[in-house]
């Protein structure tokens, strides 16, 4: 039975104000290590938030252990205060894998969690959508949470993407009032972060293997599209604007049309997508 695996932020939201304390330690040498009274007072944290908020840190992609992860590194490079739009959609990215990172995909979203169920299951079927539907909705699949429980956790998830001290610059859900949400207004991430998604998600589902059939990437039901908010369809565009950065080929002249990879190393999408975004200091 899928568990809702939401209670890590315990009653913290998502702030970017407080990740910032938690990777400025975690980029010292001594990282995160050492006794609580210690990391309190190097982040600024109170004890019963600095957990929260370092889990915060992990789920986002940006922390590994008790250092800051090769993608944290180049947040802290090129990000430092968590201003950018890359860096709102680098953290989505990550969010919507739960605590599982690039691992094998289960043969549910809701197997991941709550977060998952969201992002991959649930909003790629409603554009608009109220608390009560998403709470109801939410209880077929985890059975065992209470409504009362559900609400409280999924509404921390939705507060991640509408506040503007977290990822609202995504505008991935947006908030049309305190009880309806919609999507499907997503302001789209520059190209090479969409190619550094698509590089990690080929490693994660084919390996080593220089071109898939296109069709597969545009309907992986734990993909690209519906970690962009689009329908499967409307990726196409995505694609072409990848090839005009020559991170991608399409084969298009007899089908199965095919998609060949021409990146060489992910990490250096991310930074690419930095460099190409001009982000606010």
């Amino acid at each position: 039975m899928p568990e809702l695996q939401l209670g890590f932020h315990t009653t913290f939201a998502l702030k970017k104000e407080d990740l910032q304390k938690v990777l400025r330690a975690a980029d010292e040498p001594q990282g995160l290590q050492g006794k609580l009274d210690d990391l309190m007072q190097r982040t600024g944290l109170g004890n019963k938030k600095v957990g929260p908020v370092r889990s915060w840190a992990v789920r986002c992609g940006l922390v590994q252990g008790h250092r800051l992860s090769p993608e944290g590194w180049v947040v802290m490079a090129h990000d430092p205060e968590l201003r950018s739009p890359v860096t709102d959609w680098l953290m989505h990215f990550y969010l919507s894998f739960g605590d599982k990172g690039l691992s094998p995909v289960p043969q549910s979203p809701a197997e991941w969690g709550g977060w998952t169920w969201l992002v991959y299951q649930f909003l790629p079927a409603h554009f608009t959508f109220s608390v009560e539907n998403l709470v109801y909705e939410a209880g077929l699949v985890f059975e065992q949470e209470t409504s009362k429980n559900l609400e409280k956790n999924l509404r921390y998830a939705l507060r991640a993407y509408t506040e503007p001290q977290a990822l609202a610059a995504c505008q991935f859900v947006q908030e049309l009032s305190n009880t309806q949400y919609a999507t499907g207004e997503a302001r789209l991430p520059h190209p090479y972060l969409v190619g550094y998604f698509l590089a990690k998600l080929w490693e994660r589902d084919y390996g080593d293997v220089t071109s898939v059939i296109t069709e597969d990437v545009c309907h992986h039901p734990m993909g690209l599209a519906p970690l962009l908010g689009l329908e499967p369809t409307s990726l196409q565009d995505q694609l072409d604007k990848l090839e005009v950065y020559g991170l991608v080929e399409q084969r298009r002249t007899v089908p199965p049309h095919q998609l060949v990879r021409r990146w060489d190393r992910a990490i250096a999408l991310l930074e690419q997508a930095y460099a190409q975004s001009n982000p606010t200091r």
